[in-house]
């Protein structure tokens, strides 16, 4: 039997067709739109700049432009860093196919030294309120200012040439350059890189070029207001919201081409470093690295005196070797770790030498100065804690009184085994006997000669050993021992 369907059913059919076909385009096109609106990339660049920060920063930029993400936010506050690193992350920077805005906050925050020289790089530098930036100087591993004294600034403009005064002055230069030696030649140079590096990073995107190179020059500085007033950064935004409605529509220069940035309704996403470079950048710690170095080397000689310990020598084969890393990556005063290599080579040597303290002592300064001395580079976020080497100090000094007591109680302990242990040494008697018998002394049973009577379970004392009989005398009254010679 047929059924048929009345006309008005089919149009009703028909009509919610044509809704449910609607409502999947507009579904359709709605997600095509948020996918179209994009993603702002944010990393974190926070605390002293090293090769781990590199890695992580340079390894976020590539995967924004893979990711095909309308900004990139490099949220910074640092005291500086190493000059490697930084030059790698501005290379990144300004090959970048995606603008990257570098946003120096939160409130407090800084970009000082290196931080400088990233955010003059950057597309967009923006800053939050109290926050500044500068201090540009480069600084040598010695700790020295690479920037010049008044004597070494010029007197006159190059067209004075012929000036009696300038050529003086020019003299005087000459030979203060010839009294440094080479040094000073090399600190010029290191200069006048950094400052023209700098003039070019801050030419690239219009912005001050002279406050630049005073900068690096003279260790300049501004507030977030300053640097905006002249004209060193684009904006100031109280927080990435700001931010995001700040640079929307921005025209920027990336890779030679104008582009403009769309942050109109984008997708905020922050990248979080790996756990590998997270452990990269705790070793790279100069207190970490020290203690690597100090358990590295005492696990390798402890391994060397107990040969088949095999624990000690692992833990020292593996400390040495992360300690290779943080000693490469951070910028080392040798003079400072051969003090540290010498200081626990004499506390070590107490124990098999004993000197009453004299080797420990010896061996705490060194490693006091080598630590003060191995990171002292003026390097801003890689000095090392006065806190951290008062504490080292007090436990190396703890273990050295331990050592030494230790030692001094052994002494007195007197000896241990051999004719020297059993000479003097109180046994018992297993048997009565008046002449030859048998005594009880260090776990074993021993042909004993006696001139007195001498009672069964009765304390003697060893007075001479004539080879394996021994001369004993009665020390007490005999009294019941539970004796159980081994048969």
């Amino acid at each position: 039997m047929m059924i048929v369907m009345p006309e008005f059913a089919r149009q009703a059919n028909a009509y919610f067709r044509s809704l449910i076909s609607l409502t999947t385009l507009s579904l359709i096109a709605l997600s095509s739109t948020a996918r179209a609106d994009g993603t702002a990339i944010v990393l974190d660049l926070e605390g002293a700049l090293g090769v781990a920060t590199a890695e992580y920063i340079i390894g976020g930029i590539e995967e924004a432009e893979e990711r095909g993400a309308n900004v990139i936010i490099i949220r910074m506050d640092t005291p500086g860093g190493l000059v490697t690193p930084m030059r790698d992350i501005v290379q990144a920077i300004l090959g970048s196919k995606v603008p990257v805005v570098t946003y120096v906050s939160p409130g407090g925050a800084r970009a000082d030294s290196a931080g400088t020289y990233i955010l003059l790089a950057s597309h967009v530098a923006a800053m939050a309120p109290t926050t500044h930036l500068g201090a540009a100087t480069p600084v040598s591993l010695t700790g020295d200012d690479l920037s010049p004294g008044e004597e070494d600034e010029p007197a006159s403009s190059p067209n004075d040439g012929a000036d009696g005064d300038s050529e003086e002055t020019a003299e005087e230069t000459d030979s203060g350059e010839q009294e440094n030696g080479s040094s000073t030649a090399m600190e010029r140079k290191v200069l006048n890189d950094s400052i023209s590096y700098i003039r070019g990073l801050a030419e690239a995107h219009g912005r001050n070029a002279d406050w630049a190179e005073d900068a690096v020059r003279h260790a300049a500085t501004l507030t977030a207001t300053e640097a905006l007033e002249k004209n060193v950064i684009d904006l100031i935004a109280n927080n990435r919201t700001d931010l995001l409605l700040a640079i929307n529509g921005r025209e920027v220069t990336v890779n030679n081409e104008s582009f403009t940035i769309d942050t109109e309704a984008v997708v905020v996403e922050i990248i979080e470093p790996s756990w590998r470079l997270k452990i990269l950048n705790a070793i790279a710690s100069p207190e970490i690295a020290i203690l690597l170095l100090m358990i590295g080397l005492y696990g390798l000689m402890f391994e060397g005196y107990n040969p088949g310990a095999i624990l000690p020598g692992v833990a020292g084969v593996i400390c040495l070797l992360m300690a290779a890393y943080a000693l490469q990556v951070l910028p080392v005063n040798y003079a400072g770790l051969a003090l540290i290599i010498v200081g626990m080579i004499l506390i070590i040597a107490e124990a098999f030498v004993p000197s009453f303290g004299a080797l420990g002592l010896g061996g705490i300064v060194a490693l006091i100065f080598g630590s003060i001395m191995m990171f002292d580079s003026g390097i801003p976020g890689f000095g090392i804690s006065i806190t951290f080497v008062i504490s080292l100090a007090v436990a190396m000094g703890g273990i050295l009184l331990w050592l030494v007591t230790y030692l001094l109680k052994f002494r007195r302990r007197g000896a241990v085994s051999g004719r020297e242990r059993i000479v003097g040494g109180e046994g018992v008697a297993m048997e009565s006997f008046d002449g030859d018998g048998r005594v009880w002394l260090e776990g074993e049973a021993w042909a004993a000669r006696s001139n007195l009577r001498i009672e069964k379970d009765q304390r003697v004392t060893v007075s001479r050993m004539n080879g394996l009989v021994l001369d004993v005398e009665p020390i007490e009254p005999a009294q019941s021992v539970n004796v159980q010679p081994e048969t």
